[in-house]
């Protein structure tokens, strides 16, 4: 099996990322490792014989996809924080970077570490892969012999590998903490974000009766605004006449009207409409028709609601889009991207047009845009390949984890250039994503296992464990403790920004009982990605 593995790099590939994404499925506890499970299996088989290697394009290549994809969907959301809030979250995160750096550095003068291993320490106790991907580029840029080479690039994955799971298991136990300590109300968090980050985990549609007099010859936008709903409204039954509705639309008592939105937002919407009735506007003959479409012409991706013009072309309503797993209620600036499940109600002679305008094909949705996608690709490459030098002459590269990561964040925010679409379908996006990243971690596993497996049976690992829980346990802690006293940033989005691990990510949205913590998430992680890549290659220096 050995000869075998080590002639045929390839199928020693995917064989661990079989195994590795197979066992990284298995919960305990309502946790998993995920992808990264991969990374275990790779050290497994590596530890078994050194001649089992996989070829470093394969990492290059992987690390590459990965961090572009994440850029691509991440851009919007990066840019739209500075807007809203300026710097301060850019200065908070890379505030909690300098002091799990110094940290870091404390340790590395504490135990003695070699400035490989304390690296890898650094990037493992924070689960990021990204970073570690920096240091090894950064190794792999240095004018030194091969042996010196490779023995730097399995030191700081063994620090890596053997921090990592506290890293994952720290997040979580911060979030326990302090959820209990600082006594937070999710739901309460939920509600009042609901204007900022319009997520909601399920989207109900009901009939309401008009019953409340002093609401009557009013216009359906100054009851909205005098109330602050969230609600999308759609058909409207007035004297057994069906339309759709706008904002200049009365109401009057007995009108039957069909409203979109979350539980919370209808259970305030009735009390002063009227009350829920079981009635539907879905008969066979009538004008109007509901249908969903997909969004899979690149002419309609990245353009807002309001700029298509609907209303002024069709009859219809669009009342809330599906984007991945999630319902998003509709507004005027809603951007519509390649992928997107929108929901219309529009008269039956206007529907084809409906569809031929947004695409609806699942055809074109399975195929990724190579000249976007390669293009973008190659900037970011190349900008990965220019030397910055600091004060203090440390130099550094962004390599192929920071330089495609940050064009991603300008391409994913600008969407479309002139007729080029910058943007992936949603699943063309997490499918290249997976692969990217299992490719990465593979590698990185096969070619550290033999020497992780030394520093094991060494007695080296406690301390790397020691270390790793400091540094994770402690930047957990504080990011939650300041963002929520002293920065007045929601609890639920910070359990998203300290989730640097998918499965913290996903206990996060289990403790929160809903998807905000996903924002917070793609609101820190560029900005979080960038400073550790950048941080970790100037402790290398430093030590």
């Amino acid at each position: 099996m050995i000869t075998t593995l080590s002639k045929n790099p390839l199928l020693l590939l995917f064989i661990v990322a079989a195994i590795g994404y197979g066992l990284g499925k298995i919960r305990i506890k309502g946790s998993s490792l995920g992808v990264a499970a991969v990374l275990f299996v790779g050290l497994f088989f590596g530890s078994l014989d050194k001649s089992l290697q996989i070829p470093n394009v394969i990492l290059t290549l992987g690390l590459a996809i990965f961090v572009y994809t994440i850029g691509l969907t991440s851009g919007p959301s990066f840019f739209a924080t500075f807007k809203r809030r300026g710097f301060r979250d850019f200065y908070f995160v890379t505030g909690m970077m300098i002091f799990s750096s110094a940290l870091t550095y404390g340790l590395f003068l504490l135990f003695g570490f070699e400035p490989s291993v304390i690296t890898g320490i650094f990037a493992g106790s924070s689960t990021n892969t990204p970073a570690l991907a920096g240091i090894l580029d950064t190794f792999g840029s240095q004018s030194v012999d091969e042996n010196v080479r490779n023995q730097l690039i399995e030191n700081s994955v063994v620090g890596y590998s053997i921090s990592y799971p506290m890293g994952v298991l720290s997040s979580m136990i911060a979030i326990m903490l302090l959820q209990k300590w600082l006594k937070i109300d999710y739901k309460k968090e939920a509600f009042d974000l609901r204007k900022e980050y319009p997520i909601a985990q399920e989207i109900f549609n009901i009939t309401v009766k008009i019953t409340n007099p002093e609401i009557t010859n009013k216009t359906l936008r100054d009851i909205t605004l005098q109330h602050n709903w969230t609600v999308v409204f759609g058909r409207i039954n007035h004297n057994d006449d069906i339309t759709l509705t706008n904002f200049d639309t009365t109401l009057a008592i007995g009108d039957l009207i069909r409203v979109n939105g979350t539980q919370e937002e209808l259970e305030r919407l009735i009390t002063i409409l009227g009350e829920e009735v079981d009635a539907r506007f879905d008969d066979n003959d009538a004008e109007y028709e509901i249908k969903r479409i997909f969004v899979s012409n690149s002419k309609v991706a990245g353009q807002t609601l309001a700029a298509l013009n609907l209303n002024e072309k069709y009859s219809t309503i669009v009342t809330r889009l599906r984007r991945g797993d999630v319902d998003i209620l509709v507004n005027n600036k809603t951007v519509f991207e390649l992928g997107d499940r929108v929901r219309f109600v529009a008269r039956k002679k206007d529907m084809p047009d409906l569809v031929k305008l947004f695409g609806d094909s699942y055809r074109a949705l399975g195929q990724i845009d190579l000249l976007s996608f390669g293009l973008g690709m190659a900037l970011g490459l190349l900008l990965g390949m220019i030397t910055f030098e600091l004060p203090g002459g440390i130099q550094f590269k962004l390599g192929f984890a920071g330089g495609p990561l940050i064009v991603a964040l300008v391409l994913g925010a600008l969407r479309r250039t002139g007729p080029i679409v910058w943007t992936l379908p949603y699943s063309a996006n997490l499918t290249l994503r997976q692969i990217g990243l299992i490719f990465l971690l593979a590698t990185i596993g096969v070619r550290s296992g033999h020497t992780f497996v030394s520093t094991v049976m060494g007695g080296g690992a406690g301390l790397i464990f020691i270390a790793g829980t400091i540094i994770s346990l402690s930047t957990a802690i504080l990011t939650i403790f300041i963002g929520y006293k002293l920065l007045k940033i929601p609890f639920t989005l910070l359990t998203g920004m300290v989730a640097n691990q998918p499965a913290i990510l996903d206990f996060a949205i289990q403790k929160a009982d809903n998807q905000l913590p996903n924002i917070g998430y793609a609101l820190m992680m560029p900005v979080a990605l960038i400073a550790k890549i950048v941080f970790v290659q100037i402790l290398y220096y430093m030590m």
